[in-house]
């Protein structure tokens, strides 16, 4: 009897299940068999002005030789309140049992709906989900960014990789009264960034990996030896530095975005009236780079505030607190001169200041070198929870570098760095004169609980400061007068 395959083909196609008309129905079981992706971020570059959707597409490949089956795909936030896919023509946040063909593939398109006037607690400037995938107990992700806020992204559409730069000419200037996000790691290598008073600076951070650098935290502002950075702040419109993330509970969480680096011999770097936070460390000023810094902060970072490496450093009325690790460290030498500094270092395990001049080359320290430091501190607070706020390391026996500092009217807290039978500095107040030696039931600052900073009506810092014609105002634009204040701030009665 002969069958015409007209009449095969649709018991193939309506009774699948039941009979072997799939030459691929036995689907692969091994946990670890993975899925691919196009790309591992599927992002929407579309800056929304007014609400409005925009639709992405990725493909799901399955590279096996056998058929597939993946139990499961969903929309982490499966209320669906910005993303929603639809896996091969069939739509749903949620889906199960989806098979693919060996060596075969199907689409996922996602769309995502945005109100840029909504409320950053609704809408933030950045808005992020997963697709999830499980495969025989195997998870994989795909991560899904849009842009909520109208901002300036950068880098935009345009760009590709996790690494580039502003410099389109030799002198580039931010000035736009929308924010600036950026993403990834931001290097200004061969012009001058100027960014004027009054900009926001939103750094998008968190631990991601990238073919050309490896794993990183994203938010890095790189400036290299051809490049510089000059922010103008102002007292009435001060330079934010912060994460994008700006709901109440991120409002002080340290280690968002990694932070500012000027690479070796970047010059001419100045900083005025701006504020630095929650970021991973606040400023590096590495070999032989400059820069000067004028009334401005550095605060909720998980490490250390300002670091400077056989560097040079001018700073006038600054504001260090809440750093994770030293407030100020000053290493492996450099030259730096710090006017009514503020270095407050509370409930931390390491001093607010920090000084060396050399460095270990290896793990037992048994190689070092060496490079002189000359650090000069005037009218300034270096204060916090600690016996010792000061920590100093000396490599000059074994370098021949100079370990040089001077202490003027200054506040410190100091104990066992006086013990020379502790590798102290038993002279340590021949360069500190006049100081005071603080303790904790000194009076200094209002409240320390509160990271309020300003002087108390009975703080210890009032009246004993040196005039410095130069800098006749604090940090809050309040004048100095003839008998000035210790610190960053002058004591105003409320």
């Amino acid at each position: 009897m002969k069958f015409s395959l007209r009449y095969i083909l649709p018991f193939c196609i309506l009774g699948m299940t039941f009979f072997a008309c799939r030459p691929d129905e036995n689907f692969i079981t091994d946990s670890n068999a993975q899925l691919e992706f196009s790309v591992d971020t599927l992002r929407f570059d579309t800056v929304f002005t007014e609400i409005g959707s925009a639709t992405r597409f990725f493909k799901i490949y399955n590279r096996n030789d056998q058929p597939i089956k993946i139990s499961n795909i969903q929309v982490q936030d499966t209320d669906g309140a910005f993303f929603r896919i639809n896996v091969d023509g069939i739509p749903g946040n949620q889906q199960t049992d989806v098979e693919i063909r060996a060596q075969d593939s199907i689409y996922l398109f996602a769309e995502v709906t945005v109100d840029p006037d909504a409320p950053l607690s609704e809408s933030p400037f950045v808005i992020e989900d997963f697709v999830m995938f499980e495969t025989n107990g195997n998870q994989q992700k795909v991560l899904l960014e849009a842009w909520g806020q109208n901002a300036n992204y950068i880098p935009d559409q345009f760009s590709s990789g996790a690494i580039w730069s502003p410099c389109t000419s030799s002198n580039v200037t931010w000035d736009d009264e929308k924010p600036y996000v950026i993403y990834g790691i931001m290097v200004v290598d061969d012009c001058v960034l100027t960014i004027d008073e009054g900009t926001v600076i939103y750094m998008h951070g968190g631990i991601t990996r990238n073919d050309n650098v490896g794993i990183f935290n994203e938010g890095i502002i790189f400036v290299t030896e051809r490049g510089r950075l000059k922010i103008n702040g102002t007292l009435e419109s001060p330079v934010i530095f912060e994460d994008d993330r700006l709901e109440e509970e991120f409002d002080t969480r340290a280690g968002q975005w990694a932070g500012i680096i000027l690479s070796d011999g970047s010059f001419g770097n100045q900083i005025d009236h701006t504020e630095f936070r929650n970021g991973s460390l606040g400023i590096v000023v590495d070999s032989a780079a400059f820069l000067t810094i004028n009334n401005s902060k550095i605060f909720n970072t998980s490490s250390v505030g300002l670091v400077g490496i056989h560097s040079t450093i001018v700073a006038n009325n600054l504001l260090l607190h809440s750093n994770g690790a030293n407030a100020l460290q000053l290493v492996y030498g450099g030259r730096y001169e710090f006017n009514h500094l503020t270095a407050a270092s509370y409930g931390v395990d390491a001093s607010a200041l920090s000084m060396s001049n050399g460095i270990c080359l290896d793990d037992f320290c048994e190689e070092v070198a060496g490079n002189d430091l000359d650090a000069k501190f005037t009218n300034s607070i270096i204060m916090g929870s600690r016996q010792d706020e000061i920590a100093l390391s000396s490599f000059s026996d074994r370098t021949g570098a100079r370990l040089d500092y001077q202490f003027e009217n200054c506040i410190v807290r100091v104990n066992e760095l006086l013990d020379e039978t502790r590798g102290g500095f038993p002279d340590f107040f021949n360069f500190c004169q006049p100081c005071t030696n603080a303790d904790s039931d000194d009076v200094l600052f209002r409240n320390t609980d509160e990271d309020d900073y300003h002087l108390d009506t009975l703080s210890i810092a009032e009246n004993q400061a040196v005039l410095i014609p130069t800098l006749p105002n604090d940090l809050d634009g309040v004048e100095r007068g003839n008998m000035p204040d210790i610190g960053c701030f002058e004591f105003v009665p409320r």
